[in-house]
């Protein structure tokens, strides 16, 4: 039965979708059932065959490596915030007794920077390229639109809007505003070491593919738009400053790092003031003799229809509503340390992994400003203007990104 209802689930959500886009009778269905059989393909093959598990985990392990490598620099320069490294070395360390910021936020000093010297030397945007056009030659979806989701999964969201620039003033206003839809869905490679010290990584790596996908897939049913021929092109990532020389690989190497450190303090300072605030609106409810009302329990209640579709008992669903609702509203990092460890650990196989995938994203109401803060440092005034009365809609899609990627990989993991 809970099978049934999560593949209504999926339907449901398409159909959301459907009634929210702005030309209904613009939607390529085709394109869209591709999509979805390429998803369904992906998440079956993730979770269910023993290929496909042990890529995904590979991958998971790959960065828990490079987590554990950035550990051996902490330890260096905080020995004692590092107690399990201190007394047993790198490889013996364990990332869940440490405090948040040395186990998943200190560990990005040395990940972005790798991240961003693959950039430098052309590997990055080579695989970015090649995956974006294959992605469009077999979904039919505009080059560039298809390449953007591949790119913003790599090297996040408002890093690709910076160096997209010059291709963003020469597209039409509405498929920029195709653009700021998508990138509400979007997850950071940089940051991917972060969330498996804190998730299983396994869903993480598992989500990272499928979002790409369910990105086109929501925002062609949203807002479609024909692009003719001579607009589908590919933007390409730019490695050259304005007067054409290549910038010293040291000193791009030490703007990237200090980047990351500017990234980590944002992160931080972000968990820390929506924590706060989180407990403030508790306690106000309090202060109202409303002790039994709690902000989790408000945006559990708004929350549980969608979580019951995800298949599963009543329970399960409300839990995971609740972490839903605190995730849009805050961030993901908030909720990840609320279940970190043993409490992931004890929910069902189900629950662990539609909460692991929903969580995998950007989608909540802090990112819709920082999309709009990007835009006006790029387009013009009306491009600005439509995204910004686009709002709702922005938010609406990277919702139901969240909900079908949680909803495809849940078919599969019982």
């Amino acid at each position: 039965m809970y099978i049934a209802i999560n593949a209504l689930g999926l339907v449901v959500f398409l159909l959301v979708g459907f009634l929210f886009s702005k030309n209904k009778k613009g939607i390529h269905w085709k394109s869209i059932g591709i999509m979805v059989v390429i998803n369904l393909v992906l998440a079956w093959f993730f979770t269910s065959f023993s290929a496909g598990r042990a890529a995904i985990q590979a991958a998971a392990d790959g960065f828990s490596e490079l987590v554990k490598v950035a550990y051996v620099g902490i330890t260096f320069a905080l020995p004692n915030w590092v107690t399990p490294l201190a007394q047993g070395g790198a490889a013996g360390g364990s990332a869940q007794s440490m405090n948040f910021v040395t186990s998943a936020l200190l560990p990005i000093l040395m990940i972005v920077p790798m991240f961003d010297i693959l950039t430098y030397f052309g590997i990055l945007p080579w695989i970015i390229k090649w995956i974006g056009r294959g992605l469009s030659f077999i979904t039919g979806q505009p080059k560039f639109e298809s390449f953007f989701a591949v790119e913003m999964m790599f090297l996040g969201n408002t890093e690709v809007l910076a160096i997209s620039g010059m291709q963003l003033r020469k597209m039409s206003a509405q498929r920029n505003l195709t653009i700021a839809m998508m990138s509400m869905s979007c997850v950071t490679a940089s940051i991917i070491g972060a969330y498996v010290q804190m998730v299983p990584g396994q869903y993480v790596l598992t989500a990272v593919p499928i979002n790409i996908i369910n990105s086109i897939i929501v925002t062609s049913m949203i807002n479609p738009v024909d692009v003719a021929p001579e607009d589908d092109t590919i933007a390409t990532v730019s490695e050259e400053s304005e007067d054409g020389k290549r910038e010293p690989f040291f000193s791009f190497l030490g703007d990237s790092i200090l980047n990351a450190g500017k990234l980590i303090l944002i992160i931080f300072a972000n968990v820390v003031a929506f924590v706060a605030l989180a407990a403030l609106i508790d306690k106000i409810f309090v202060w109202i003799h409303l002790p039994q009302i709690s902000l989790e329990t408000v945006l559990g209640i708004i929350m549980s229809p969608f979580a019951f579709l995800m298949g599963m008992p009543w329970h399960d669903a409300w839990i995971l509503a609740q972490h839903m609702g605190m995730k849009l509203v805050t961030n993901e990092f908030v909720v990840m340390g609320e279940v970190t460890g043993k409490t992931i650990a004890s929910y069902t196989p189900h629950l662990r992994a539609v909460l692991t995938v929903f969580l995998t994203s950007f989608a909540n109401l802090s990112t819709t400003g920082m999309i709009i803060g990007a835009f006006k440092g790029i387009v013009g005034k009306e491009t600005n203007t439509l995204i910004s009365k686009n709002v709702g809609l922005m938010l609406v899609s990277g919702i139901l990104v969240s909900l079908l990627s949680a909803g495809f990989v849940g078919l599969f993991v019982w």
